[in-house]
């Protein structure tokens, strides 16, 4: 009779031990996924920012050629 009980015991051990890894696997995935759409706007946010600050760079060359024109203009 100690030997069911000990069997019986040993199944629900090991029952809880499969249970507790594949949630834990699940877990450990769905963290996964996270980290891997957080570097994915990372990106996303480097890139907007580079071509932002291209953008501006742009307008500040033309509005300082814009004010270059005007000075040499009124010298005149």
């Amino acid at each position: 009779m100690s030997i069911a009980v000990v069997a019986i015991i040993g199944g629900v051990i090991i029952s809880l031990a499969g249970i507790f890894t594949d949630a834990h696997t699940r877990k450990q995935k769905i963290k996964l996924k996270a980290i891997e759409k957080e570097v994915e706007l990372e990106k996303l946010r480097l890139e907007t920012y580079t071509v932002e600050t291209e953008k501006m760079r742009l307008e500040l060359e033309q509005s300082k050629m814009l004010l270059l024109e005007e000075k040499q203009n009124s010298t005149k």
